[in-house]
C-alpha cells in the first residue's frame, strides 16, 4: 500500500484474520458454557430419549386392542416405570416422559377416553394407530452420531443438548483478555463535574459493553492523558492482554501519540487508515500474540470499526468458524450520494416494509442518534446516488433477541 492510500475494508479484515489464531482450549462445565466457543467435535454419549416413553398424560396399550375397553392395570409415572408388562385387554395410566411398559405400542391421550365403569376400566371409543403418541429411544439422537462440531457457540438450546446427550463438561476456546485504552487529556469517567474543554469517557463503556456481549474477558484501563509518558504506562499494561483496544489519538495531531508510543514498545503495524467513513485513521498491529487495535475517537467510528474489524478478531480468537460481520441484504428506502473515495457505513432505521431509512445525522460524534438507529447499512464508494431500492449489506445494532 502505498504512502497516503487507503486500505479496502475487506482486504483490512482479512490481514487482521491471518494474524489471528485460536487461543487454547480449557475444560469448562457445560452448564457454565453460555456464549462459549466449543474445540472440539462431540458425539452423543446416550441415546436421547434414554428410553421409549409417552409424549401424553394417558393410557399406554395396545393398538390391536383398540377400539374397545380396558381394564386399567398399573401406572408408569416419570422416573417410576411400571412393574409389570402390559397383557392383551389391558391398558397401564402413563404420565408424558414415563417408560413406556413392554408389551404397550401406543399411547392414547387420557381426553380420547371414557370411564366404563366403577371396576376402573377405560373405554377408547376409536382405534389408535401403532406408534401413536410414542417417543422411541434414540428418535433425537443415537450414541456415537454427531451432536455438535468444533466452533459451534454453545447458547441456552446447546447447554440442554449437552447435558441431556451425557456430557457435562466439554473444551471450548479460553476466553480472550481484552485491555481498553481510551485517549485524551479531555476524558473524564461518567458521573465527574465536567471543567471547560472536557467530555465524558463513554468509548470505554460502550467497547466493554460489546466485548463482554462478544464472550471477552475485559480490562479497563484509566484514559492515558495526551503525554508520551502516560500513553507508555497505560500502553505496557494492556500489552499483557490478548487484545489491545485504544480509542483516539491516531490521527495525525500533535496529541495522536498511540502509534508512535506503540511502535516504541514493539507493536509492529500492519495498516492504518482505511477506506472507511466513519473510521479512516483505523490502526491495526501486533505485539507478539497480542492484537492491537488503533480505533478513531469519535464514538460512532469506534462504533464502526469494532463492529467492522475487532469483533470479527475476537470471534476468531474463541475458534468461531466465520468471523465476519453478519451482513443481511436489504433495499434503501430513499436514495443516498456516495461518497467517491470510501465506503460508508451510515445509520439506518428500518420502515415496516424492511427498508433501510437513512438517520438524520451522519457525523462521526452523533452517538446519540446512533442510539434510535436499527443498524448500520454499507453504501460503496462511487459518484452520484445509489438510488432508492438500491440493495445493499445491512448490519444489525439490536440487543434483542
Amino acid at each position: 500500500m502505498s504512502p497516503g492510500s487507503l486500505l479496502d475494508i475487506d482486504r483490512a479484515l482479512a490481514l487482521i484474520l491471518e494474524r489471528t489464531a485460536p487461543l487454547e482450549a480449557e475444560e469448562v462445565a457445560s452448564a457454565d458454557a453460555d456464549g462459549r466457543y466449543l474445540a472440539e467435535d462431540l458425539r452423543a454419549a446416550i441415546d436421547l430419549p434414554p428410553f421409549t416413553n409417552s409424549a401424553m398424560d394417558g393410557y399406554a396399550l395396545r393398538s390391536a386392542d383398540t377400539p374397545g375397553t380396558l381394564a386399567v392395570a398399573g401406572e408408569s409415572a416419570a422416573g417410576r416405570p411400571a412393574e409389570t408388562s402390559l397383557t392383551p385387554g389391558a391398558a397401564i395410566t402413563i404420565s408424558t416422559g414415563a417408560a413406556l411398559p413392554d408389551g404397550a405400542d401406543a399411547v392414547v391421550p387420557i381426553e380420547a377416553t371414557e370411564a366404563a365403569d366403577e371396576t376402573g376400566a377405560v373405554r377408547v371409543p376409536r382405534a389408535v394407530a401403532p406408534d401413536a403418541n410414542v417417543r422411541h429411544r434414540g428418535s433425537d439422537i443415537s450414541a456415537g452420531a454427531p451432536l455438535l462440531s468444533a466452533g459451534a457457540r454453545i447458547g441456552p438450546a446447546q447447554i440442554a443438548a449437552l447435558i441431556s446427550a451425557g456430557h457435562p463438561r466439554v473444551h471450548c476456546r479460553r476466553r480472550p483478555r481484552v485491555a481498553i485504552l481510551a485517549t485524551g487529556s479531555e476524558l473524564r469517567p461518567a458521573g465527574e463535574i465536567l471543567a471547560p474543554g472536557e467530555i465524558y469517557d463513554s468509548n470505554g463503556p460502550m467497547l466493554a459493553a460489546a466485548l463482554r456481549r462478544a464472550g471477552a474477558v475485559v480490562t479497563v484501563v484509566p484514559a492515558a492523558a495526551d503525554t508520551v509518558d502516560a500513553h507508555r504506562e497505560a500502553f505496557t499494561r494492556a500489552l499483557e492482554h490478548d487484545v489491545v483496544i485504544s480509542s483516539g489519538g491516531v490521527s495525525v495531531g500533535p496529541h495522536d501519540l498511540v502509534r508512535g508510543v506503540g511502535a516504541a514498545l514493539g507493536v509492529e503495524e500492519v495498516f492504518w487508515r482505511v477506506a472507511l467513513r466513519p473510521g479512516k485513521p483505523l490502526s491495526f498491529g501486533t505485539a507478539g500474540r497480542t492484537l492491537v487495535f488503533g480505533l478513531p475517537g469519535n464514538p460512532v467510528s469506534t462504533l464502526v470499526c469494532w463492529a467492522l474489524f475487532v469483533a470479527p478478531a475476537v470471534a476468531a480468537l474463541q475458534g468461531a468458524p466465520a468471523p465476519r460481520p453478519a451482513y443481511v441484504r436489504a433495499p434503501l428506502a430513499t436514495a443516498y450520494a456516495r461518497n467517491p473515495e470510501r465506503d460508508e457505513m451510515i445509520r439506518v432505521i428500518r420502515d415496516p416494509s424492511g427498508g433501510l431509512v437513512p438517520a438524520r445525522g451522519q457525523q462521526s460524534h452523533q452517538i446519540s442518534i446512533t442510539a434510535l438507529a436499527d443498524g448500520l447499512a454499507r453504501i460503496p464508494a462511487g459518484s452520484g446516488d445509489l438510488p432508492a431500492g438500491s440493495t445493499v449489506d445491512y448490519l444489525s445494532l439490536s440487543i434483542g433477541p
